[in-house]
């Protein structure tokens, strides 16, 4: 792995760690029913995070095979945390 792809990883670790931050607060000042995805959702982009600073060590986003199945794990999350937050926002509507 070249320095430029090591250092795009923990570019990358970086924005999903303010990412982090900004859903922590976000979750901090959520109703009920916002407040448990927007922890959910901040401590998988936290994971997330350590999964890029994991990359930038190995060169790899599928070496070893566990990184891969916690980025995948990651991306699942996401999903589900997405819908549930589009869910909850569109029966306010």
């Amino acid at each position: 792995m070249n320095d430029l792809e090591k250092s795009g990883n923990q570019i990358e670790a970086a924005l999903w760690f303010v990412v982090t931050a900004v859903l922590l607060v976000k979750a901090a000042k959520a109703e009920a029913a916002l407040r448990k995805i927007f922890f959910v959702l901040s401590g998988t982009f936290f994971v997330f995070g350590m999964s890029d600073i994991i990359e930038a060590q190995t060169g790899a986003w599928w070496r070893p095979l566990w990184l891969l199945f916690m980025k995948v794990g990651c991306i699942v999350v996401f999903f589900f945390g997405f819908r549930a937050y589009y869910r909850v926002t569109k029966r306010k509507e």
